[in-house]
C-alpha cells in the first residue's frame, strides 16, 4: 500500500509532462447524488409522471395518493399588532412619531360601527377626552370622600395662619443640612463612642485633621466617612460654597457663644460643621477562640456605624441669636417697674376682705 501511494503522484507528473494529452482525473467515491442535484442548474419543470395500469389498480384497492390537491394550512409568520392606547398632544409622555393605534379584533360594537361607517378603512384614534370617565373613576378616584376631606384639610391649613409659614418651615427653607450614615465598622460602641464625641461640634476640616493624627484603629474608617460626608454635603445640598463665590462681599467675623459657654469666632457663615454625631449598633459576627485542651470559645464580634449631621455656621449664628433674645426677654420679665406718681384714692379704714 505504501508503494502504491508513493507511486501515484509520480504517475500524475508523467501524464502532465506529455504534450498534447489532457489529463482527466478519475471520479472518486465522494461524488454523491446531492452534489449532482446542486450541479443541475436547469430550472425546467419536471413533466408530470403518468401512472401505469398496475399502479392505478394498486391505489384503487389498497389506497394510494390521489391526484386531488390537499388543503394547505396557512400559518401566521408575523406577530399580531401591538395594542396600545394613545395620548393627547400636550402629554409629556407623547412621542414625536405616533405609535401603533388601538386596533380591535373580533366583533365591533354597534356604536363604533356607526361612528366608523363614514371613514371606513381608517384607524380610529382614541384620546383621553373620548374615554369613558365613569369606567376610569374607580381606579383614578377610588375614595372620593377621603379625597374631598384631604383637599379641605389642605385648604384649611393654608388659610388658618393666613398663608404664613411656621418657624420650622422657614428654617428648613433657608438653612441647609446633610445627614450621612456610614457602613458597618468592625468595632464596638465603647471604642467608637469617644471618637464621635470628639468630632461633634467641630468644623468638618478640623475633624478630618483630628482623625488623621488619631492613634485609634477605627479612626481611619471615621476619616474616610467624614470625607465622603463632606463631598455629599457639597454636591447634593450645596453647602460650603460661600468661599467659592468671589463676587460676593466678604462677611465680617462674628464672635458667638456656644451652648457650653465657649466663645467662637466665625469668619465664613457658609462653612460646614458637625452638628450631631452618634453611634449605631449593628449585627454581630462570629469567630472561634481555640484554647488549651481542645476547648473552643465562640466570639461575638460587634459591628457599629457612625452617623453625622452636617450644617452651616449660619445655623449656629441663628441659634446664638435666639438664645440671646430669650435671655433678654427673661431679664425684662423680672425687672421691677416703678408705680406712677399720682394721688392715692379710694382709701377705707376697713379691710376689703
Amino acid at each position: 500500500m505504501a508503494t502504491m501511494g508513493a507511486l501515484h503522484p509520480y504517475g500524475q507528473l508523467i501524464r502532465s509532462a506529455r504534450t498534447g494529452i489532457t489529463y482527466v482525473p478519475r471520479r472518486t467515491l465522494t461524488y454523491t447524488p446531492i452534489r449532482r442535484a446542486e450541479e443541475n442548474n436547469n430550472d425546467k419543470p419536471e413533466p408530470p409522471q403518468k401512472n401505469s395500469t398496475l399502479s392505478s389498480i394498486k391505489n384503487f384497492f389498497f389506497g394510494g395518493k390521489s391526484d386531488a390537491a390537499k388543503p394547505k394550512i396557512t400559518r401566521q409568520t408575523t406577530a399580531p399588532p401591538k395594542r396600545e392606547g394613545s395620548l393627547t398632544a400636550d402629554s409629556i409622555f407623547a412621542e414625536d412619531q405616533a405609535g401603533p393605534k388601538l386596533i380591535a379584533s373580533g366583533r365591533t360594537p354597534a356604536a363604533r360601527r356607526q361612528a366608523g361607517a363614514a371613514a371606513e378603512g381608517e384607524e380610529e384614534e382614541v384620546t383621553t377626552e373620548t374615554r369613558n370617565q365613569v369606567t376610569m373613576r374607580p381606579v383614578l378616584d377610588p375614595r372620593p370622600k377621603a379625597r374631598i376631606r384631604w383637599e379641605r384639610k389642605m385648604v384649611v391649613r393654608e388659610i388658618r395662619k393666613r398663608g404664613r409659614l411656621t418657624k420650622e418651615q422657614i428654617i428648613s427653607r433657608t438653612e441647609r443640612e446633610s445627614l450621612s450614615k456610614s457602613h458597618w465598622f468592625k468595632t464596638s460602641i465603647k471604642k467608637l463612642g469617644p471618637l464621635a464625641r470628639q468630632i461633634a461640634g467641630k468644623n468638618i476640616d478640623e475633624a478630618i485633621i483630628q482623625m488623621q493624627f488619631s492613634k485609634k484603629k477605627v479612626a481611619k474608617d471615621v476619616l474616610e466617612h467624614l470625607k465622603h460626608a463632606k463631598n455629599v454635603a457639597i454636591v447634593r445640598s450645596g453647602m460650603g460654597l460661600g468661599a467659592v463665590d468671589s463676587d460676593a462681599p466678604k462677611p465680617k467675623p462674628i464672635q458667638i457663644t456656644l451652648k457650653d459657654g465657649e466663645r467662637k469666632t466665625i469668619k465664613d457663615p457658609s462653612s460646614i460643621y458637625i452638628a450631631e454625631a452618634w453611634v449605631n449598633r449593628g449585627p454581630f459576627g462570629s469567630d472561634y477562640d481555640h484554647r488549651a485542651r481542645g476547648v473552643i470559645h465562640r466570639l461575638r464580634l460587634p459591628h457599629t456605624s457612625l452617623s453625622v449631621v452636617l450644617k452651616e455656621e449660619k445655623t449656629r449664628i441663628r441659634e446664638w441669636e435666639d438664645r440671646e433674645e430669650k435671655a433678654l426677654r427673661q431679664r425684662k420679665a423680672h425687672l421691677w417697674v416703678q408705680l406712677p406718681d399720682r394721688k392715692i384714692t379710694q382709701q377705707n379704714q376697713y379691710y376689703s376682705w
